[in-house]
């Protein structure tokens, strides 16, 4: 895998890409970046092509002042494909990816071959008070406090402290700690809740897809969820389900928000199957 940057829309977006085959454009959710797919793309890019953004607001990709919409970041992945000549792909997405992707698919259904949604927002209201808590008035002079450099050096001491007595974090909890560690900038910080700010209120998500799905024929679709997670509840998986039929749901028992990194030996092989078995979707 090497590390690109490409200037769109006057801005650097920086993107993974390698390998050769049908192409994969994995998109990861909120607060995350190409970070949260390494282990996984290093399992599939000997039989697949990858493409791994950093979304606009995340990662080594730069935070504008701007749309952070759905339809903004779906925009941009289609420009991303343009220039690197790709006309169609299946579509991995986590958590706000997930969004993104079913979006992307809404927009633009003649580059989807298959769609792959992990943990996806976008598929009922409830989500963590966590995320609702972005929405509050003051919430950034909350983040500037919580994500000081030395409030997460404390917060670094006390985990290293627990861990010398026997505590292993699990995938959620390694995950989150580096995206609540992206937040030390303003660019940053005001990036996580413009983007957080378009999709959820304090009520929840504020975005679904389940009318959107029942006015198109759907793509291949495959939905992995953890059933522990505490992030957006695994019954979401079983509503679309009810919403969708025909659509392939895998819950990773024991798992929390981030399945594909609790197993990625499991998640990776449900996916090469998944790619290998269902015929590439073709709009009527």
């Amino acid at each position: 895998m090497e590390r690109h940057t490409m200037l769109l829309h006057g801005h650097e977006l920086s993107y993974l890409e390698g390998g050769e085959g049908p192409v994969v454009l994995f998109i990861h959710g909120m607060l995350g970046s190409q970070h949260n797919w390494k282990h996984l793309v290093e399992r599939m890019d000997d039989t697949q092509r990858v493409v791994v953004p950093d979304l606009f607001g995340h990662g080594e990709s730069a935070k504008p002042m701007g749309d952070y919409s759905l339809s903004s970041h779906a925009a941009t992945l289609r420009d991303l494909l343009d220039r690197l000549e790709i006309d169609t792909v299946t579509v991995v997405g986590h958590s706000l990816g997930g969004g993104i992707a079913m979006q992307f698919f809404y927009l633009f259904p003649e580059r989807v071959e298959r769609l792959v949604l992990v943990a996806s927002g976008g598929l009922g209201r409830e989500v963590s008070p966590l995320l609702r808590s972005a929405t509050l008035p003051g919430a950034e002079q909350f983040l500037t406090v919580v994500a000081s450099a030395w409030m997460t050096t404390k917060l670094r001491g006390l985990g290293d402290a627990a861990a010398r007595v026997g505590w292993k974090p699990g995938a959620d909890v390694g995950a989150m700690w580096r995206g609540f560690s992206s937040l030390g900038d303003r660019e940053s910080r005001r990036a996580f809740l413009a983007t957080t700010r378009a999709v959820v209120d304090i009520g929840g998500q504020t975005v679904s897809a389940h009318d959107k799905l029942t006015d198109v024929e759907p793509p291949p679709t495959l939905v992995v969820w953890g059933s522990k997670d505490r992030m957006i509840p695994a019954w979401h998986a079983l509503k679309a389900k009810e919403t969708v039929p025909g659509i392939r749901v895998e819950l990773f028992e024991g798992a929390g928000h981030f399945p594909h990194l609790d197993d990625p030996d499991r998640f990776a092989d449900l996916l090469r199957d998944f790619i290998a078995t269902a015929e590439a979707y073709s709009p009527s």
